[in-house]
């Protein structure tokens, strides 16, 4: 082994620990490990940021300004309201969301196919009287299924084409992903759809639904200012002040006994004022006690604070990617920047109890938010949150949809028949639909999950220089070793298996780069066809069931659906046997040795 082909692995474990460590997020490491590596002389300084301009990193950011006008228009909705009929049992319930989740997956980003159904899930699930847990697991795996069946579906897909054009001159084709992507997708739906879902722990199918992971009695309670309050003529700025050494937070003021108002910190409170306070419940007690205030009793959670004809509350997610990931409550601010009140935070199904102040958020965070409409919506899409209740909002660009569609379907057909490369196809598509109005030119930056853009960028070179160098070889040398006078279809079948650990674990975009060359030496070694090992690592790498940070998608619901760590592998192990074993006859069927 060379001191080139030596660095290069010593540099990709290193990344690999960086990853699976998680201190810093993925596209911060992989950027350091590019510039690590051109320090080692292993990528030259010229080649170090050509990934930035490379073809699937453009056509990944085309796909996801295309994602937000489809998602303006609500192009989800049409297909989302006829599920309801099909929801009385658990199985028809997912079998029908999976399949629109598939559908979506196919032409969209996976996380945007997720967050369009994801409040139909909840929704219709609680309706039916069934716990969300049931529907939001097999809902996130049907929504990475779907992006096997096109070239576009998901980031590997992309990447797994340019890179056989490179290898090979010819990329693979919009369609020639669906034969195999197509088949493990709905034999993945069959599964989850009346067997994965009773594999999940009978608590986690039988919890509270998503409305009752704030138990408001517990944390909230209605203080009235009586006449001989000492709170009269303070203001909440005063009262909270003197109350800082309390575990106590003035959530809102309800005025004239009507509606909840966004706290004004500097207004003199008055007789008949009710102050919402947010507090554990032994310290309720000497609050009120404190400023000689009236505790109004919660009935069944429907008090004049939640009925304000102004103000909304809603439940959110924290989205992949969100600002306000890994940040304390005290430092986002929401009442003084986005004129909202935090009320509660749930993480992973568990209601904090803590100091609010105090809690950092983490993707699949459900908040509690209150107030204007308007203030929602905007920090809803100014923070990356996503809500989970259906709303009727679509940034008013429902009369686009039939624009929308047809700029997309425009430019896959001009790829499809070879007129334009893919890359400059959804790109006409993409500023098509910012000069027709459907998404802004703000919205369209907001859109590209600009991460894994940089993550991308990063990787292509480290890629190219683990080939250049002759690593990959190495590794293939000792894969052929462990497997030697095995057949091609048992050493693509142990290529799979070792693809699929990695994206348990890593990016799916990382993977697939690093596995790639790794499969065309593999088949050139063996004196085969490329192809079907290259449509392994396309499979495989997009295949990441058994634990929440594989993916993002299983990240996002790991709040909602109240999931522990391990019930991912519960579900998901299984998933994984049925896609290998479906997956090696189907590619060396329809990609032959």
């Amino acid at each position: 082994m060379t001191f080139e082909q030596g660095s290069i692995i010593a540099v990709l474990v290193t990344l690999f620990i960086f990853f699976a460590w998680g201190r810093w997020r993925y596209d911060v490491s992989a950027f350091l490990a590019l510039l690590t590596s051109v320090a080692l002389g292993l990528v030259s300084p010229n080649a170090a940021f050509q990934g930035f301009g490379h073809a699937a990193t453009i056509t990944v950011a085309a796909v996801l300004v295309i994602n937000r006008a489809l998602t303006n228009t609500g192009a989800s909705d049409h297909l989302s309201k006829a599920i309801m009929p099909f929801t009385k049992s658990p199985s028809l319930h997912i079998f029908c969301l999976g399949s629109i989740a598939i559908f979506l997956s196919g032409f969209m980003n996976n996380i945007a196919a997720l967050a369009l159904l994801m409040p139909v899930a909840i929704s219709t699930a609680i309706k039916a009287n069934r716990s969300p847990s049931t529907i939001l697991m097999p809902l996130s795996f049907c929504s990475l299924l779907g992006g096997l069946t096109t070239l576009i579906g998901t980031p590997p897909n992309i990447i797994i084409a340019n890179i056989r054009s490179t290898a090979l001159g010819k990329p693979f084709s919009m369609f020639d992903f669906s034969p195999v992507g197509l088949t493990i997708a709905l034999s993945g739906l069959c599964f989850l759809s009346f067997i994965g879902w009773r594999l999940l722990p009978k608590q986690r199918r039988q919890q509270k639904t998503v409305e009752d992971l704030f138990d408001f009695e517990s944390y909230l309670a209605e203080a009235k200012v009586v006449e001989e309050s000492k709170a009269i003529g303070m203001t909440v700025y005063e009262i909270e002040r003197l109350a800082k050494d309390s575990n106590v937070f003035v959530a809102a003021v309800l005025k004239n006994g009507k509606e909840a108002v966004p706290v004004s910190r500097n207004e003199p409170l008055k007789k008949g004022d009710i102050i919402i306070i947010e507090a554990d419940p032994k310290e309720i007690d000497s609050f009120v006690n404190r400023f000689s205030l009236r505790i109004v009793g919660l009935e069944d959670n429907k008090s004049s604070f939640f009925q304000g004809s102004k103000t909304n509350l809603v439940e959110v997610v924290v989205g992949p990617n969100s600002s306000i990931e890994k940040r304390r409550v005290e430092n986002i601010r929401f009442r003084r920047r986005h004129g909202l009140t935090l009320l509660g935070v749930s993480h992973q199904g568990q209601s904090h109890r803590g100091r609010l102040k105090n809690f950092s958020f983490e993707v699949g965070d459900v908040l509690l938010l209150h107030g204007h409409e308007e203030q929602i919506n905007e920090a809803v899409s100014n923070l990356n949150l996503l809500p989970l209740a259906s709303r009727d909002i679509q940034f008013g660009k429902r009369g686009m949809l039939l624009k929308a569609v047809g700029t997309f379907a425009i430019g896959i057909l001009l790829a499809a028949c070879g007129i334009l490369s893919l890359p400059i196809a959804l790109s006409f598509s993409a500023i098509s639909t910012i000069l027709l109005g459907i998404v802004k030119p703000d919205e369209a930056y907001k859109s590209i999950d600009w991460p894994v853009i940089v993550l991308l960028g990063a990787m292509i070179p480290i890629a190219g220089a683990f080939k250049d160098t002759g690593a990959a070889d190495v590794l293939v040398e000792q894969i052929l070793t462990i497997t030697r006078d095995a057949s091609p279809a048992v050493v693509l079948t142990l290529m799979m298996i070792i693809t699929i650990l990695l994206t348990d674990v890593l990016n799916n975009a990382a993977t697939a780069l690093i596995m790639a060359p790794i499969s065309i030496s593999l088949a050139k070694q063996l004196g085969v066809n490329t192809d079907p090992f290259l449509m392994g690592v396309a499979v495989a790498s997009s295949c990441a069931f058994l634990t929440p940070i594989g993916h993002q998608n299983n990240a996002l619901i790991l709040g909602p659906g109240g999931y522990k760590f391990s019930d991912y592998w519960r579900m998901g192990l299984p998933l994984e046997i049925i896609i290998i074993a479906i997956a090696v006859p189907m590619i060396l069927m329809v990609w032959p040795l």
